[in-house]
């Protein structure tokens, strides 16, 4: 078991009606102003903004509004909200809303904090925040995890890149979490998140690593979890226990509980980052659903002893040690079921994405060819192409 530090500072509030503490939560920071950030009309129509709103006046706490975030926020609109904060004189951000509102809320309050750095430079390696102001979270979808993670992924549309700024800066403060507010997240938006979900665990999962016995045993059963709980979702999306189970297995997936003594980068996510900023109409779950498989399948000899353990405690399969490779394709196979069967793509063709663009995707990902991606096998630009390629005829 590899050295590690672990650490979550974020305060969860979660149940029915917490929503309603929102106020007095914030009111223990003593903000100036509040910026109250959110996507589109269904925060309102649902009547989730009221509710914030006036529980914030209610504890006299002073807030501006800004809306319009959309799925893989967008750098154009960060901007906008460190602007509006200089103006309003923001030292709070509460987003409302799913992982992109937090992502976006997150770079706006590192923006805010650090008004003599260009916010994309936190990005794209070129500055580290060195502050941040406070912020909170009242999520509407269990998916992205970025309530208690650190991670804060923004997209560029000028440049068509999409970029992770990753620090102990990003967490939030707290994060309410209500499952009720995910009843009317759609079947497809709910499956998204199932698979957003596991692929934060399974791929740290698959992260070099030993004798890391307790962690590998929390993972799994966050990802037999996640499966149980998206299946009775779409079947039932009022069932408030399978959103319950769903909502704080997203938290625990992405918050770095099921990485402890393991290397990490999600390597699958980076694959899809590129697909995403390319493609800005793919919804990143529908993504990494379209890449998983490809990549499993590419990468699994290299490690044949732990695919052979999540094959058996993950998808309960009985190993055939002597062929052990069938065993393990079968478990892949099974995963590439599973994504089908919700409504989540296979390859990238169901995506809409274009043969001519997986060099350019390859090029990206690997950074001008100048970065490899760690795992029991490193990938390269010529793997990372490889991977494109066979996702892109998968389907």
């Amino acid at each position: 078991m590899n050295n590690f530090i672990y650490e979550t500072p974020t305060k969860v509030y979660f149940g029915k009606n917490e929503e309603l503490k929102v106020g007095k939560i914030i009111a223990e920071f003593h903000p100036k102003k509040v910026l109250v950030h959110f996507g589109g009309n269904s925060a309102r129509k649902s009547g989730l903004l009221d509710k914030v709103e006036n529980c914030l006046r209610e504890e006299n706490i002073s807030f501006v509004e800004l809306g319009g975030v959309v799925a893989n926020p967008e750098l154009p609109l960060v901007r906008e909200g460190i602007e509006l904060g200089k103006k309003e004189g923001v030292d709070f951000v509460l987003a409302v809303g799913g992982g992109s509102v937090l992502d976006s809320s997150k770079a706006i309050a590192n923006g805010l904090a650090n008004p003599e750095v260009d916010v994309w430079d936190f990005h794209c390696g070129k500055a580290v925040p060195q502050k941040t102001l406070s912020k909170g979270a009242i999520l509407t979808l269990a998916a992205a995890g970025s309530e208690m993670s650190s991670s804060c992924v923004i997209s560029n549309p000028e440049t068509g890149e999409k970029r992770g700024c990753n620090g102990l800066f990003n967490r939030m403060n707290f994060a309410i979490e209500n499952p009720v507010l995910t009843y009317t997240v759609s079947p497809y938006q709910t499956a998204c998140g199932a698979v957003d979900i596991a692929m934060h665990t399974i791929e740290r999962y698959f992260c070099p690593g030993e004798d890391t016995y307790l962690t590998d045993s929390i993972a799994e059963a966050v990802i037999k979890s996640v499966r149980k709980a998206a299946g009775d979702c779409l079947k039932n999306p009022e069932d408030y226990a399978a959103r319950a189970n769903m909502m704080w297995a997203s938290s625990l997936a992405h918050n770095g509980l099921t990485q402890c003594g393991r290397e990490f980068q999600l390597v699958v996510h980076q694959l899809e980052h590129e697909v995403s900023g390319m493609y800005p109409e793919v919804a990143h779950g529908a993504g990494l659903a379209a890449l998983w498989c490809s990549w499993a399948r590419y990468v699994y000899k290299a490690n044949i002893n732990r695919w052979l353990q999540y094959a058996s405690n993950v998808w309960g399969l009985d190993i055939d040690f002597e062929h052990p490779e069938k065993t393990i394709e079968t478990a892949i196979d099974m995963q590439e079921q599973y994504y089908a069967s919700i409504g989540m793509p296979i390859g990238l063709k169901e995506l809409g994405v274009k043969e001519d663009d997986l060099a350019k995707l390859a090029l990206d990902c690997s950074r001008n060819k100048t970065r490899s991606l760690i795992g029991y096998k490193p990938l390269a630009y010529e793997d990372i192409l490889v991977i494109y390629q066979m996702a892109y005829e998968r389907g």
